[in-house]
């Protein structure tokens, strides 16, 4: 009997040993509890999103990577190439997945129709994220993202850390991405718990969430996830956001989130459903101390839905809440400072904005209705959205040049708000109806009453604000090619990008250590040739049409992490520069109408055979970069929804590998000295609603001849062409 003992004991022993040697390989299947082998493996996975390196299927099952490192896309450095799928968890119960980095993946980690998933202590970084086509001097609209669809899993195509579809009751916790794109995303996934991570400088998304309810997202440092922002340039966004809430979301519990620096810090859309037949809405979320601060649009976006905003941080940012259509929604005890417009909001119905604090805002409050509703929105068609019936009370309002901002609204109670050091309080027009400022004992007793929201409590909960005012500012939003700049390794930044003069400033930035020039082209007379971080040197540019500007800088000092991820070691040089290039091209552009008969993308040709058309406007441009809102107008004014554009031009360029990529809408045909070389015909090849953006590398020396044809089939359109020197 003791010797059946011992061997059994032998056996678990020896069990357990066997299963903490277990070895990564593709194409795993796990359905049993295990512990992996620590190390790292580099393994590519396959192209499809439906094959990946691990699949996990069963119940009860418990994964420790043991700090493994999983790297795919072995063979490309590029962020934009990165392929395949990493982790595969489907229909499965009871899954925990703790200690695992997985790195070099469109999606780290996929999970399908699973119950109570856990994923604990994991690092997703360093994986899918498109390169951006917008520089410092100007937007590309084709860095603009579109969420308005995922039915399809149609938020894929923008990779993912993790993606969630139908998986009820998860668990995130401690994990970390940066350095992507998207950190989690959860489509049809209800009553999870998402609290202490860390989803910091990726370029799209931090959480973004699609049909899901009942969610509580509590704790989490999701600063930086933002792209389409200039300093002193543009403020766009782009539709990046720190939490993004779209398509029938509701009961979602915010809670002591930091999420600064973001595109939107929070942003809410009712979705394409409540659009089309007014039912619905993204409903009764809660949004509770957060800090949303330094928004390049919107601090808190939440549209065409009824919410609770209470007690969060919204500084300097476009607008600290945009509430369009808006009704029913309660915006208390948050503070709003240096904000353009503190809380704006058009066809809001029964809001209230009570106990806030505004401080050097523009505005403090803008309430409006227009006078006509886009025809192609069936929203307004089944509902009444007049602006109306707003109650705004004892609120404390400093040092704001504007403070009520009204128009075409109705019903107004406005009472017992402290105004102090303000130029105008009230801006009406005859549009307004209603305006009541009589003090309501009894209502301003029924608002003073605290109401309570019950918050999950949570054992050990992270302080996501540690640090909060190290980075404070939208000056630190520095947007590279691939994504936001993450302050762990040196950078030189152009500070005064579209500066006429020829003295350009620079910061040097990063970590404790010391910089030196190495070499520099097309700039002189520069202020400083080495030095300690920080910094701040000056340029003269070299007088001349043409602009090839490059300064190689080495970095030494301690340990630094590179934007894609990879450790240099303390003490050793690390190369970082700055270029910049621009090859005058003088465009002769033409436009030329067509009519149904005449289809220049199903006949595949701009003009009917033997017809010689006359361009209804002709341009000299010296850049090929346009956008059309609503069509183009001749000189008389006539609008064009349809067009065709020609534009043509002759360079004379210096030897060497160049880069050409042109933005387009709806289809596009690039030629170089008569040669095809970009066909984009076929608008069918581009399902979703963005512009897109195609590049070619080119050996370009020597005169060239350039010819774009461009073709528009209504509404929103653009035409952008860049060259660039490859280094």
């Amino acid at each position: 009997m003791h010797k059946q003992l011992i061997l059994i004991l032998i056996s678990l022993i020896f069990g357990q040993y066997l299963k903490a040697q277990a070895k990564i390989h593709n194409g795993m299947i796990i359905r049993h509890s295990v512990k992996f082998k620590s190390g790292v493996y580099k393994i590519d996975a396959k192209t499809e999103l439906d094959l990946s390196v691990i699949v996990i299927e069963g119940e009860n099952i418990t994964i420790d990577f043991n700090n493994a490192i999983l790297q795919g896309s072995n063979n490309t450095n590029r962020p934009d190439e990165f392929f395949g799928v990493a982790i595969l968890v489907k229909n499965s119960k009871n899954i925990i997945i703790r200690n695992l980095t997985a790195r070099g993946f469109k999606i780290a980690m996929l999970a399908r129709n699973t119950q109570r998933l856990t994923v604990d202590n994991c690092d997703f970084s360093y994986n899918y994220r498109q390169r951006l086509n917008s520089t410092q001097e100007k937007e590309d609209i084709s860095d603009w993202l579109s969420h308005h669809h995922n039915e399809n899993d149609e938020w894929l195509r923008y990779g993912a850390a993790i993606y969630l579809r139908k998986c009820d009751q998860a668990t995130i916790t401690n994990c970390k991405v940066t350095g992507g794109q998207n950190g989690l995303m959860m489509m049809e996934c209800n009553d999870g718990m998402i609290y202490n991570n860390d989803f910091s400088f990726n370029s799209g998304l931090g959480i973004g969430i699609y049909h899901s309810s009942r969610n509580n997202i509590m704790y989490n440092r999701l600063i930086f996830n933002v792209r389409g922002y200039s300093d002193g340039v543009y403020n766009r966004g782009q539709d990046s956001a720190g939490i993004l809430v779209y398509e029938q979301s509701d009961d979602n519990l915010f809670y002591k989130n930091n999420v600064t620096h973001s595109g939107d810090g929070f942003f809410l859309w009712a979705g394409q459903t409540t659009m089309d037949n007014g039912q619905g809405g993204c409903n009764d979320n809660v949004v509770m101390g957060n800090d949303f601060s330094y928004a390049p649009t919107n601090g808190v976006e939440v549209t065409f839905s009824r919410n609770t905003i209470v007690d969060n941080r919204i500084f300097e940012c476009e607008h600290g809440i945009w509430a369009g259509y808006s009704y029913e929604t309660n915006i208390s005890n948050n503070k709003f400072r240096n904000n353009r417009i503190a809380i704006a909001i058009e066809h809001g119905q029964r809001n209230k904005i009570t106990y806030n604090i505004f401080y050097q805002d523009k505005e403090a409050i803008r309430l409006w209705g227009n006078k006509e509703e886009p025809s192609d929105w069936g929203y307004p068609k089944y509902r009444d959205t007049r602006s109306k019936d707003y109650i705004i009370v004892s609120n404390s309002i400093n040092k704001v040049p504007f403070v009520f901002n009204i128009g075409r609204t109705e019903n107004l109670r406005v009472f017992n708000n402290s105004v102090k050091d303000c130029d105008l309080i009230f801006k009406t027009d005859s549009t307004d109806v209603g305006l009541d400022t009589t003090f309501n004992e009894e209502l301003a007793a029924q608002l003073s009453v605290d109401t309570s929201i019950e918050v999950p409590v949570i054992k050990n909960p992270e302080n996501p604000f540690k640090g909060v005012n190290e980075l404070a500012g939208r000056k630190n939003i520095m947007i590279t090619e691939w994504g936001p700049y993450d302050f762990r390794s040196p950078i030189i930044w152009n500070t005064n990008p579209v500066d006429t003069s020829d003295l350009m400033h620079f910061n040097l930035l990063g970590p404790k250590g010391e910089w030196k020039i190495k070499s520099f082209q097309g700039v002189e007379n520069i202020s400083s040739l080495s030095g300690e971080f920080p910094a701040t040197i000056t340029a003269q540019k070299i007088k001349g049409d043409r602009i090839d500007i490059k300064i190689e800088l080495e970095y030494k000092g301690p340990a630094i992490i590179t934007p894609f991820g990879e450790i240099i070691a303390s003490g050793k040089t690390y190369p970082f520069y700055f270029k910049k290039f621009f090859q005058p091209m003088l465009w002769q552009v033409s436009w030329y109408s067509f009519d149904s008969s005449s289809d220049p993308i199903r006949n595949n040709f701009l003009f009917p055979p033997g017809v010689k058309e006359k361009a209804f406007r002709s341009e000299q441009a010296g850049s090929l970069d346009y956008t059309w809102w609503s069509g183009l107008k001749d000189n008389d004014g006539h609008q064009y929804t349809h067009f065709i554009s020609v534009a043509e031009t002759k360079i004379n360029i210096p030897k060497g590998e160049y880069e050409l990529g042109v933005t387009w809408d709806d289809a596009v045909r690039v030629y170089v000295d008569g040669h095809l070389v970009i066909d984009e015909w076929n608008p069918s090849h581009y399902k979703f609603d963005e512009s897109p953006h195609k590049s070619i590398k080119l050996q370009l020396g020597g005169n060239h001849q350039f010819r774009v044809e461009h073709v528009e089939l209504g509404g929103f359109a653009t035409l952008s062409l860049k060259l660039n020197k490859i280094l």
